[in-house]
């Protein structure tokens, strides 16, 4: 039986249908695949489809979560599925299957939700946008001259166009926020540590990146973190733990929070017109709910001397992957396995010295205090997640383009959210506006360390007063 329906509700949406014995998890597995196979030749958002696993998982037995029956992405980068291929979204890792799932996979099965396939993601996950020569260009269902943002691209495609609720993402400098404020979508990058990496997380050792998952709603977002975001016994850094499920939290009212507005990056450049409109009306909103809004024209942080640091530490950490890589893969990398951008940042990291490394995780330590003694202040910082609307494809260019260019070109697009993955903090981004030429322009609430409470509070405050749920993308569902 067909259900024409399936993308008008969110993930909790179809699971409470499925426990009501209105539609069958095997009902929506043919409806995500029927998407799939209609929208993704326009965008390439699936790179990986499971479909014959999907069907078979949706028949048996699943387990009483809250997704129950609800189809689900994976990114293609470091999250193992048993028997599944992971690229990384690179040549070099081709042939490359994973034995066994990662412990974030498992929490998700065990959620209730059915594995469709893999979303497309950038070369190791570098770029800004999902353009890549081994998965090939991403494209934005808003408009599919434009990017999905990166490097979840993929994923945020894959749900913007209504194949899937949600899906999986991660975010190592905003590789969730930034593709969720391109594609009009809830990305929420949690507090380090707060969902699992483990029990082999070497890759999430510089606590940069963090997964989680990019939703229609708020809600979405809030119970998968309850389900998936509690620390391993075993985690050296675990967060400080949650006071109550998020699910409660965004029935509360948020009430009079202290937040801060700022669009300042470190080169000194202005949002365009648009993102800065939609920057407007954001902080007119807030006041309106009866926010303190707090203007800040800039910080005493040294961004320079911070983004110095993360280079350095970030090369170090790429450069020791790929020699793990060469262990499991017995080979070292040729030129022709990487593209432009990834083979300069791997050629360049391996000059990196000792003390380089060593500094630059000494700066990071103390900018990071730095930057979390700010919020003794206020409760939310309030920025763009953006420079830019999302660029047209080929501006941001791994393949063709310089790597020197393609990083002066992203410089003038991104640089509101790296400084959070180097505190560790929980940031989101919501879908707070349009341009003028109808693409997604998306907000971003930073709070304190571990505070992913007030943020879905006020989300849920946000999404009640500023409804975005009725927006659809060009790419959407059956239709076109």
């Amino acid at each position: 039986m067909a259900f024409a329906e399936y993308d008008h509700y969110d993930g909790l949406g179809l699971a409470q249908l499925v426990r009501r014995g209105e539609v069958s998890p095997a009902e929506l597995v043919e409806e995500a695949i029927a998407r799939i196979e209609k929208q993704n030749p326009k965008l390439n958002a699936v790179v990986y489809k499971a479909y014959d696993e999907a069907r078979k998982t949706a028949k048996s037995k699943l387990p009483d979560g809250p997704f129950k029956g609800v189809p689900f992405l994976i990114k293609d980068i470091n999250l193992p599925v048993a028997g599944w291929p992971m690229t990384n979204g690179s040549k070099f890792l081709h042939n490359y299957v994973s034995d066994s799932d990662a412990e974030l996979t498992k929490r998700y099965r065990a959620s209730g939700v059915v594995l469709v396939g893999k979303t497309n993601t950038p070369e190791f996950g570098i770029p800004g946008t999902t353009e890549g020569r081994h998965l090939g260009v991403c494209r934005n269902p808003w408009n599919p001259d434009h990017s999905s943002g990166g490097s979840s691209g993929g994923a945020a495609a894959a749900v913007s166009s209504g194949m899937v609720p949600m899906a999986h993402g991660s975010d190592g400098l905003g590789s969730i926020r930034i593709p969720a404020a391109q594609c009009g979508l809830v990305g929420l990058k949690p507090t380090q540590c707060r969902n699992p990496g483990g029990p082999d997380d070497r890759n999430r050792a510089h606590g940069f990146v963090v997964d989680h998952v990019l939703t229609r709603t708020v809600r979405d977002c809030a119970a998968m973190l309850d389900w998936t975001g509690t620390p391993e016994d075993d985690a050296p850094y675990a967060p400080v733990p949650k006071a109550r499920p998020y699910m409660d939290e965004i029935r509360t009212v948020p009430g009079k929070l202290r937040i801060a507005f700022s669009t300042e990056v470190p080169r000194g450049i202005d949002p365009t017109a648009d993102v800065k409109k939609v920057f407007d009306e954001t902080v007119a909103s807030l006041s309106e709910l009866g926010h303190i809004m707090i203007e800040k024209k800039s910080f005493p942080i040294d961004w320079r001397k911070l983004y110095r640091a993360q280079a350095a530490v970030s090369g170090a950490m790429f450069a020791a992957s790929i020699d793990d890589w060469v262990q499991v893969l017995g080979r070292e990398p040729r030129e022709d396995d990487f593209e432009p951008l990834a083979w300069v940042s791997y050629k360049g990291s391996k000059k990196l010295s000792a003390s380089q490394i060593g500094e630059g995780l000494q700066q990071l330590r103390l900018i990071s205090r730095h930057i979390l003694a700010l919020w003794r202040e206020f409760d939310v910082l309030l920025s763009p997640v953006t420079l830019a609307p999302p660029p047209k494809i080929g501006h941001l260019d791994p393949v063709n383009v310089d790597p020197k260019e393609f990083n002066r070109r992203q410089s003038f697009v991104f640089g509101y959210t790296p400084p959070f993955n180097m505190t560790g903090q929980p940031s989101l981004s919501l879908p707070m506006g349009l341009s003028s030429d109808g693409l997604p322009i998306g907000m971003m609430f930073t709070g304190r360390y571990s505070d992913e409470a007030t943020l879905l509070r006020l989300a849920a405050q946000l999404e009640e007063a500023r409804p975005w749920a009725g927006r659809r993308a060009k790419v959407w569902g059956l239709v076109g």
